[in-house]
């Protein structure tokens, strides 16, 4: 697509496993975009949502044919840039790490243990830059899809520390049972990855985790299956997507100038701007625009 024509939506929602697409989305128009660093998962579906222009993605591609390692989370952070997108919502399934978070609650995580292997970053070939990662969602953003959650009734949990596995196999216990030693709250596979490109596009970032089990470290439990998450979130998904709507007509069109997801980049590059080279700037145009002359 001619990027001269690309549309312009300042919200974007990344579904995960279970939310392939979004109910009640009047969709206006389907692009397959080309970035720097190859296609999305799918094609961004734009339409609107009680009111309000949104972009939805699908993290694992049509059919879920992608494995967590093998989503191009790059492509999929840049793809939501090139066309304006200010705020990520983003769905994960997750397994629960402590009693008091049960299957099908949703907990909206403030922090991150990662344990993957993947290229987390834009920056790189001849460009570099170092994000602050200390506060990694968007405390605002979180904030409007929780408060929106339990408006509704749901059982929800604000904060919380998320370990990211690389996957696609779950833990053993040895390892579940370590995670909780350590404190953490909820694990998965995806989440991390797409909290730091979307930092460094200085995009606002917010999970919103679907709790399917208690990975493998309950007693009383059956371990974790593919069976069992699927059933958990057919249950779930449906107030997944009524917090999105209610989330989305609650967000206002400007974000708040308290919000440190605006400038997040601010100051972060550390290379001489003499240095960048044209391909660089070329690559990152829409990440960088604002502090690079290009």
């Amino acid at each position: 697509m001619n990027q001269e024509k690309l549309p312009l939506v300042k919200i974007g929602i990344l579904g995960g496993t279970g939310l392939y697409e979004m109910e009640g989305l009047e969709v206006k128009e389907k692009i397959d975009l080309r970035t720097p660093f190859g296609s999305p998962s799918s094609s961004v579906v734009i339409g609107v949502l009680e009111g309000k222009k949104v972009a939805f993605l699908s993290r694992h591609g049509p059919g879920h044919r992608l494995q967590p390692s093998e989503i191009n989370y790059r492509a999929n952070i840049y793809a939501f840039k090139m066309i304006g997108v200010e705020r990520v919502i983003s769905v994960n399934s997750v397994g629960s790490l402590k009693e008091s978070i049960e299957p099908r609650d949703m907990v909206f995580s403030d922090q991150y243990f990662d344990r993957t292997h993947r290229l987390n970053t834009f920056f790189g070939d001849g460009i570099v830059a170092h994000i602050s990662f200390a506060h990694p969602v968007c405390s605002e953003l979180s904030k409007v899809l929780y408060e929106g959650a339990r408006d509704l009734g749901l059982k929800a949990h604000l904060g919380g520390t998320y370990i990211c596995i690389e996957g696609p196999a779950f833990s053993t216990v040895a390892e579940s049972n370590l995670y909780r030693s350590w404190g953490f709250d909820v694990i998965g596979m995806t989440s991390v990855s797409e909290a730091k490109l979307c930092r460094e596009a200085e995009i606002c970032y917010a999970t919103m985790n679907l709790v399917t089990d208690y990975d493998v470290w309950h007693e009383k439990e059956e371990s974790v299956s593919v069976e069992m998450i699927i059933e958990n979130l057919r249950q779930n998904i449906h107030n997944a997507k009524a917090v999105i709507k209610k989330a989305v007509v609650s967000l206002s069109d400007e974000r708040s100038g308290k919000c440190e997801c605006v400038e997040a980049l601010k100051n972060c590059i550390v290379t001489q701007p003499d240095h960048i080279s044209s391909d660089a700037k070329k690559r990152l145009r829409f990440i960088i625009q604002k502090y690079v002359e290009i």
